[in-house]
């Protein structure tokens, strides 16, 4: 588990120190505060932007603006990650410089955040990321995999876009494309199989939603990217693949699509799906966060959330703008209160 974060110039945060004992840390004060900022922390300790998908310079502290850091320290590893202004950020584990893919070996971080809500009425894009940090989670290569289709994707992209009609130029490109894309396929099935499997084992206050993919592509990729050269070319893009699929849901119980059900099953939905995740995860170190997830569920589904939470093999961490949101969790939760001081976020554990 994650034992304690440090933060430095992060955000609204000059710096805070935070110590995690293993229950589910619930983080509440008021809007504008910095709750979110801390669990957006936290999601920096995994491959990627973290939950908001912001620039490193986005990141750091307005006041001072020399850059952010955090450190942090599970059972097993340190981990340290910060960035200078204008620069990427940096990795290290151990001590030693590390690529953020190597993240994903030592904390499965799962997030559902109130930007989310509307994954299942927006474009495909947002769902294919919700897909593929899922199955991140399962298959940390699967990082690697989508780093190198996309790679080769965007070479071979600038090459319809100049024009080039040579068919040697495209050979080893489409070739790494496929190999590429045939491990994202197979990593993609294996994840909505244990998602489905982790469903029908639970028994959970929140809908089941059924998985599928849609548009993933030919299965001989690099005879489809062959074959179709001249249509891309003519569209200046790669027109299919499995950078093109959409991940689709229904609520089983309705036999309905997601997009079409009401505002707040489509928030049941997903969280079932994260809590599932979760679930699949059992025996591998997995956080998960949870931002202003209770405020809009009604007493009786809240306690059965913080029951469902409890009952995890995971790290929870949830904000809300009360401790009462929390009431039900009760002594079981650990409580950190953040407010808003004259040197920035303040954090401060306290006894409900």
């Amino acid at each position: 588990m994650l034992r304690n974060l440090k933060i430095l110039q992060f955000r609204s945060h000059r710096r805070a120190e935070i110590a995690f004992d293993g229950r589910p840390v619930a983080i509440y004060g008021p809007n504008g505060a910095g709750k979110t900022n801390i669990l957006e922390a936290v999601s920096l300790l995994s491959p990627g932007r973290g939950l908001r998908r912001a620039q490193s310079d986005e990141l750091m502290r307005r006041a001072e603006a020399v850059g952010w850091k955090l450190q942090a320290a599970t059972d097993t590893h340190e981990i340290e990650t910060s960035a200078l202004p204008g620069e990427s950020r940096r990795v290290e584990i151990d001590g030693k410089a590390a690529p953020q893919v190597a993240l994903a070996q030592i904390l499965r971080v799962l997030w559902l955040v109130p930007s989310m809500d509307r994954l299942w009425i927006e474009g495909a894009e947002g769902r294919r990321r919700f897909l593929d940090r899922m199955v991140m989670s399962f298959t940390p290569s699967h990082a690697e995999a989508t780093l190198a289709y996309e790679k080769a994707m965007r070479e071979r992209n600038r090459l319809l876009k100049d024009m080039v009609r040579d068919p040697n130029w495209y050979h080893a490109l489409e070739g790494q494309m496929a190999e590429a894309g045939a491990a994202i396929r197979a990593n993609r099935a294996e994840a909505l199989a244990r998602i489905a499997q982790a469903q029908a084992d639970a028994a959970t206050a929140f809908p089941a939603a059924r998985l599928e993919l849609d548009n993933e592509g030919p299965e001989d990729l690099a005879a489809a990217l062959d074959a179709n050269r001249a249509r891309d070319m003519a569209a200046g893009r790669t027109l299919e693949g499995p950078h093109r699929a959409d991940l689709l849901a229904t609520y089983v119980e309705k036999d309905a699509p997601a997009s079409q059900c009401s505002t707040g099953e489509q928030k049941a939905l997903l969280i079932s799906l994260i809590l599932a995740n979760a679930r699949a995860l059992a025996g591998e170190d997995v956080v998960l966060l949870l931002d202003e997830v209770a405020a809009h569920l009604d007493s009786g589904r809240r306690a059965a959330l913080y029951d469902e939470i409890c009952a995890l093999d995971a790290q929870v961490m949830m904000t809300g703008t009360g401790a009462e949101l929390f009431d039900a969790l009760g002594p079981r939760g650990q409580y950190l209160e953040v407010v808003e001081g004259p040197q920035g976020s303040q954090v401060e554990e306290v006894t409900p």
